[in-house]
């Protein structure tokens, strides 16, 4: 039986961490619509959950995503276009504030890589695998990655992996610099949860956030910008409660007591 709308993804909180489980794998987990909304939208209630202060990312079954559903690929060969009416962008992870952690726990491949490297960091089963695909189905390089990839492993790495669409594992990747941890197939979801807990019992919602958008902001900025932005942020920060508690933790040698994020919190500009 094919999983309800509702069960294309499943949300669970646990010890300050949401995992979200890409949930069809009668489909190995093939990204459609219906998938990408119930994701967004989940995405976006574990950003305004006080229960969540980091989101895993993951996969049911032995794959994470293998790519877009083929129902869906060869209904958009049929029409002969693609239709982005109603849609958010392919980037709405980034929007988040809180860390987005991936546990690639299997096949990866076109818009599945792109939604995987849309996570802040990745962990990898050994063994899984990966691919841009696109050149081999006839399109583009599609969902940003033609700016994405080059920023995170140089552009010669990038045009390779792009225009050969070839496969390559969770070794190589991690050479590559697409993850960061390559770990045992039946390891990579605790290892990433336990990293996840990590973050969610000891650092500040608030300074995940800013670090968060600072990251992704200064993609767009000179370094004089971004070292300036950076010094009023300082400034901003050090006269903030979670500074006292980070400092006084410290301390007296003791977890710190940070609170839940401000749903209102963002960085200005």
């Amino acid at each position: 039986m094919d999983p309800s709308d509702d069960d294309l993804v499943l949300y669970d909180v646990s010890e300050g961490v949401c995992t979200l489980t890409l949930n069809n794998p009668k489909r190995r987990n093939a990204w459609s619509r219906t998938m990408e909304r119930r994701y967004f939208d989940l995405l976006e209630r574990a950003d305004t959950d006080p229960e969540v202060r980091v989101i895993v990312v993951t996969g049911a079954g032995p794959t994470f995503c293998p790519g877009a559903d083929i129902a869906v690929l060869e209904k958009i060969a049929d029409q002969g276009h693609m239709d982005l009416i109603g849609r958010r962008s392919q980037a709405f992870p980034r929007s988040i504030r809180k860390p987005v952690i991936g546990a690639i726990n299997g096949a990866c491949a076109g818009i599945g890589l792109g939604q995987a490297l849309n996570c802040d960091v990745r962990f990898a089963a050994r063994g899984a695998r990966f691919s841009t695909a696109f050149a081999r189905r006839g399109l583009p390089a599609e969902y940003g990655l033609a700016w994405l990839l080059p920023r995170l492993i140089g552009v010669e790495k990038a045009l390779d992996l792009l225009l050969s669409g070839r496969i390559f594992d969770a070794d190589e990747a991690k050479d590559l610099g697409l993850v960061s941890r390559v770990c045992d197939p039946e390891m990579v979801l605790e290892e990433a949860r336990s990293y996840a807990r990590d973050l969610a019992a000891n650092c500040s919602p608030r300074s995940m956030a800013a670090m968060r958008q600072q990251v992704y902001g200064d993609l767009g900025r000179d370094f004089d910008d971004a070292l300036a932005r950076a010094v009023v942020l300082m400034q901003e920060f050090t006269g903030h409660p979670d500074f006292a508690e980070g400092v006084a933790s410290y301390a007296e040698r003791r977890p710190p007591k940070f609170p839940p994020l401000d749903p209102d919190f963002r960085l200005d500009g």
